[in-house]
C-alpha cells in the first residue's frame, strides 16, 4: 500500500505541471475531452483484457454514474479550467487541503467525531488556502483567483470521490473502481466533444503538448487513479488522503525548476500553514 500512495503522489505532483503546460498548447475544453476520451478507451481496452467483471453490475450504476461526474467534469473540468488561469504551485498546495476536506466530510456523516486538535488545524490550514488566494493582491485581475477558485471545487469533488468510493474499491477492486468511473466521466463529457475539439486547435498542438497528454491519460488518468483506488480498498481514506501533503513540495520544486515559477513569499507562507495545519488536522 505505501509504494501505491507514494507512486500516486509523485505522479500527482508531475501532474501539475503536465497539465499547467498542456492548457498553454491547447484550450482547456479541449484537453479535457482528449483527456477524458483517451482516459476511457484505454481503460476499457484494460477491463477487456483482465480477468473479472467487464461492467458493473446493474444495480451498482447509480453510484458508478456518480463517480463518473466527480472524477471526470468536477474534477478533471475545473482542475484544467481553473489551472489555465493559475499556477501549478498552487493547485499543489491547494490539493494538500485533501486530508482536511476528507476528515469535514467524515464529521458531517458522523463517520468521525470532532476533535480540538484537528479543527484548529483546519482554521489554520483554511487560513493557508486564503494567502495563497489573496497573497497576489486585489490589484490583479480577478482572472488568476477565479482559477484558483475553481482548483478549489476540483479538490472538494476529488474529497467527495475519495470518501465514497472507498467501500466500492473494497468490493470491487481499486483498477474497476478506477477504470468504471472514468469511463462514466467519458460519457457525462461526450455531449460537449463537438462544441470542444476542432482541426485548426488540433494542429496547432506541438509535440510537448502531445507529449503532456499522454502523461495525463496514462499516468494521471490510469495509473494514478488505479493505486489511489487501490490504497482506498485496504487503508481507511483519511489515512490514504494524508500522503497528498507531499505534493505541494514537490509539485513547487518541479515547477520552479522546470516552468520558472518563482518562490515567492506569499506562496512559501501559504503553503507552510496548509502543511501545519493539515498535519495538525491528522494527528
Amino acid at each position: 500500500m505505501l509504494f501505491a500512495v507514494l507512486g500516486q503522489t509523485f505522479i500527482s505532483a508531475g501532474t501539475h505541471l503536465a497539465a499547467r503546460q498542456a492548457t498553454q498548447e491547447m484550450p482547456p475544453m479541449l484537453l479535457v475531452t482528449l483527456r477524458l476520451a483517451c482516459s476511457a478507451v484505454l481503460f476499457a481496452l484494460i477491463l477487456l483484457v483482465t480477468p473479472g467483471l467487464k461492467v458493473p453490475p446493474r444495480a451498482e450504476w447509480r453510484r458508478v454514474a456518480f463517480f463518473g461526474l466527480l472524477a471526470g467534469p468536477l474534477n478533471q473540468g475545473l482542475f484544467m479550467l481553473g489551472l489555465a488561469h493559475s499556477k501549478a504551485t498552487h493547485a499543489g498546495f491547494l490539493y494538500a487541503l485533501t486530508p482536511v476536506g476528507v476528515y469535514l466530510l467524515a464529521l458531517a456523516l458522523r463517520r468521525e467525531t470532532p476533535k480540538r486538535a484537528r479543527l484548529v488545524g483546519i482554521g489554520v490550514a483554511f487560513s493557508g488556502v486564503l494567502v495563497l488566494l489573496l497573497g497576489r493582491g486585489l490589484s490583479e485581475a480577478l482572472g488568476p483567483l477565479l482559477g484558483d477558485l475553481l482548483i478549489l471545487g476540483a479538490v472538494v469533488a476529488w474529497v467527495v470521490f475519495t470518501t465514497e468510493s472507498r467501500p466500492f474499491s473494497q468490493a470491487y477492486g481499486g483498477l474497476r473502481t478506477a477504470g468504471w468511473s472514468l469511463i462514466a466521466g467519458g460519457v457525462f463529457w461526450l455531449p460537449l466533444a463537438p462544441f470542444t475539439v476542432s482541426v485548426e486547435a488540433l494542429s496547432a498542438v506541438t509535440p510537448l503538448g502531445w507529449k503532456c497528454l499522454g502523461y495525463l491519460v496514462v499516468l494521471t488518468s490510469v495509473v494514478s487513479y488505479g493505486l489511489w483506488n487501490f490504497a482506498l480498498a485496504r487503508v481507511d481514506a483519511s489515512r490514504v488522503a494524508i500522503f497528498t501533503n507531499l505534493q505541494p513540495v514537490a509539485t513547487a520544486l518541479a515547477a520552479w525548476v522546470v516552468l520558472g515559477e518563482p518562490l515567492t513569499l506569499p506562496l512559501l507562507a501559504g503553503g507552510v500553514l496548509v502543511l501545519v495545519g493539515v498535519r495538525l488536522a491528522q494527528r
